[in-house]
């Protein structure tokens, strides 16, 4: 009999008696009162149509008659009998149910995908998920408080979810819930995991599961917004830059992004404030912190796409992202479980554990293992330890002074080490916040099924971060965090904001008061860095101008940028005929392949008759020097260099006005027109011509 009541089906998705105890009346089965029991007793033949939730009428019956059978066999008194039948049957909220909640409905899909679904309906297996119970009833609990106080902003022009609860409650109490439209009003979903071994703490996938069965923290892929930036950074780092580095923060086209248009300057949704304003030059660390959208996106050009997207691949994100410049700031679509996932890196020094589970075992009655998700368990490096750190201090940065720094002036977040970034995407579609302390991370989402925007202004700072704040805070007493440990090979170094150098003791910039007083003030921080990273220059805004000297390098040294085409490989072009230079050659065109010539000799001004007829007389004489050699071989010829002379700059001899005649085609000679001819003929002299 245990047996068979551990296993039959009692409806709402609901397997054996402890299961539908707590599906029905929210309780263990051992605590059941004798009404509760017979209701479970009397809806075993027809459980779908006999169950309370729904026809009560029916199942208030069929309790009734197995209570008077009770009585009839002497099992229970005539006044108990008769207390049990005036008691009103009280059953708790569907979505409570198996199959009835997010987590508990991913859960049994896993079971069934690890030992099928006949053993899995047939078999009593005991299941030991990761979910925290208290995370799960806090996040659920934040969620559907703080969605509420969404819905009455005064921007907010959509469906609320009270309205919907009604219409729903209505059209189930009159039979039609094939008329009723699927829900419209404002969603959310969460999702939070176990940085060192991947396991699922908190699942909620929507804000009622009755409403709506689709798991958005698991199915949904929506654009991550600027909750993507970390990682345009982390490229950046792996590649040479520093937190330290200097950015510009400046107007760019959006033809080079093409975020919500092709037209314009790129859009600046992302610093979380209404202050949408450029501040020039600023540091890596200061862009990051402040959500910049035209800094990071320089900041990713420079990385390049294909290594963005490499990065969140090997992070976990498995969505597709598109090849453009647009990802940096989060337009490609993934899932709030990659996002939570890739996010993992940062707390654990650069790797991440190999997936999410919800399954921690699956054992038979007799304890037999079944299933065990340890050996799933594998770490995977993604990038460095020293990266992962320098996005660490930045994000840790943000959450205290930047775009998350609600949490501690306004939502109530404990003193603990922690840190995060917001996420709002375009025309404020999805707003997001994704953090982490050293034990857990957690990222939260909001937003409709059918993209739209929540309103102008929904930036994550305000929708996911007071949730994610209440996660964290109850999640703190169950796994104290402590503080993530600096990789030895970060040091600490004192730089200019300004140039991002070495600091000076004349690091000070004039700022004016609000009285109009001038004060001086330090431009300096400390940084983290490694040895390859750090400055070694020391502030050039700053103080007194420097000399630059500039290191001589022999030809095979000579820095250069690195070229499509080994030019060592290409045979240089041989000069093969006479060939003029300018006062200069810059190029050395002629030192790979010709030898010094002795110094040409400085050739004397002449009048310009006579150059004339020096260059005439030249111009025979080496004609007859050809003419006077014909004997001299080929290979001699072809061995001989060519001839080079120099351009000697020409000075003009007067400030005489400069003749200017205009050119008259010429044509032949016994059309031509002698009265417009402007260069004639010299008279014929007298006499004879054969004189």
């Amino acid at each position: 009999m245990e047996l068979y009541l551990n296993r039959i089906y009692f409806g709402g998705g609901l397997y054996g008696a402890e299961a539908a105890a707590r599906g029905y009346f929210g309780k263990s089965a051992r605590e059941m009162s004798l009404a509760e029991c017979a209701t479970l007793a009397g809806l075993i033949k027809s459980p779908n149509r006999l169950s309370p939730w729904t026809d009560r009428d029916n199942s208030r019956e069929v309790r009734d008659y197995a209570l008077d059978r009770m009585r009839d066999l002497g099992l229970i008194s005539r006044e108990r009998c008769a207390a049990a039948r005036a008691q009103q049957i009280v059953v708790s909220s569907r979505q409570n149910a198996q199959g009835q909640s997010y987590a508990v409905d991913y859960i049994r899909q896993q079971v069934i995908a690890a030992v099928g679904w006949d053993r899995a309906k047939n078999e009593g297996f005991r299941i030991r998920t990761t979910i925290n119970v208290d995370l799960q009833q806090a996040a659920e609990d934040s969620l559907r408080a703080h969605l509420e106080q969404v819905e009455q902003h005064p921007d907010y022009n959509h469906q609320t979810y009270a309205a919907y609860a009604a219409s729903f409650r209505k059209a189930k109490a009159n039979g039609t819930m094939g008329d009723q439209p699927a829900p419209d009003y404002l969603q959310g979903a969460v999702i939070g995991l176990d940085n060192a071994t991947g396991d699922i703490l908190v699942l909620v996938g929507g804000r009622d599961f009755e409403h709506n069965q689709y798991n958005r923290a698991l199915q949904a892929h929506r654009p991550a917004g600027t909750a993507m930036l970390p990682f345009v950074y982390a490229v950046a780092f792996e590649k040479g830059m520093s937190p330290g580095s200097v950015v510009e923060d400046s107007p760019l086209d959006n033809r080079a992004v093409m975020i919500g248009g092709t037209t314009g300057i790129l859009g600046e949704w992302g610093p979380e404030s209404a202050e949408n304003r450029y501040e020039g030059a600023m540091t890596a660390r200061q862009a990051l912190v402040k959500s910049k959208n035209g800094a990071t996106v320089r900041i990713g050009m420079d990385a390049g796409v294909d290594a963005v997207s490499h990065l969140c691949s090997a992070a976990g994100i498995r969505s597709p992202l598109r090849p453009y410049p647009a990802t940096f700031l989060g337009s490609s679509e993934v899932t709030l479980a990659e996002l939570a996932l890739a996010y993992t890196i940062f707390p654990n020094g650069g790797w991440r554990p190999n997936a999410p589970h919800i399954l921690e075992r699956i054992e038979e009655k007799d304890g037999t293992l079944v299933w065990d998700g340890k050996q799933q368990s594998i770490r995977k490096l993604v990038t460095k330890p020293e990266t992962a750190y320098e996005v660490h201090s930045c994000l840790a940065d943000a959450l205290q002074s930047g775009t998350g720094k609600a949490a501690y002036t306004q939502f109530g977040l404990r003193k603990f080490p922690t840190a995060g970034k917001t996420g709002t995407a375009y025309d404020f579609t999805d707003a997001l916040f994704a953090g982490y302390d050293s034990n857990l991370t957690c990222a939260v989402w909001a937003g409709f099924d059918k993209p739209q925007k929540i309103y102008r202004g929904a930036f994550g700072r305000e929708l996911a971060l007071p949730i994610w704040v209440d996660i964290m805070n109850a999640a703190a007493t169950s796994y104290p965090p402590r503080e993530i440990k600096r990789p030895e090979n970060l040091k600490e170094i004192e730089i200019c904001s300004r140039s991002g150098l070495l600091a000076t003791d004349k690091c000070y910039d004039a700022i004016k008061t609000a009285n109009g007083d001038t004060v001086q003030r330090r431009t300096t921080y400390t940084e983290i860095a490694t040895p390859s990273q750090a400055p070694t220059e020391l502030c050039n805004i700053h103080g007194e101008p420097r000399a630059r000297l500039a290191r001589e390098f022999p030809a095979s040294d000579l820095p250069r940028a690195e070229l499509a085409v080994d030019l060592s490989e290409v045979t240089p072009v041989v000069i093969r005929s006479p060939t003029l230079l300018a006062d200069k050659d810059p190029y050395n065109s002629l030192k790979p392949t010709l030898k010094p010539e002795p110094a040409p000799q400085p050739v004397p001004e002449i009048d310009g008759n006579q150059k004339a007829e020096n260059v005439t007389s030249g111009t025979e004489a080496d004609t007859a020097s050809n003419s006077a050699a014909p004997g001299r071989s080929s290979n001699e010829r072809a061995q001989s260099a060519p001839e080079i002379r120099k351009a000697i700059p020409v000075q003009p001899q007067d400030k005489k006005p400069v003749e200017i005649r205009r050119a008259i085609p010429v044509k032949p000679l016994d059309q031509e027109d002698l009265e417009h001819t402007l260069l004639k003929s010299a008279a014929r002299p007298p006499g004879d011509l054969n004189e």
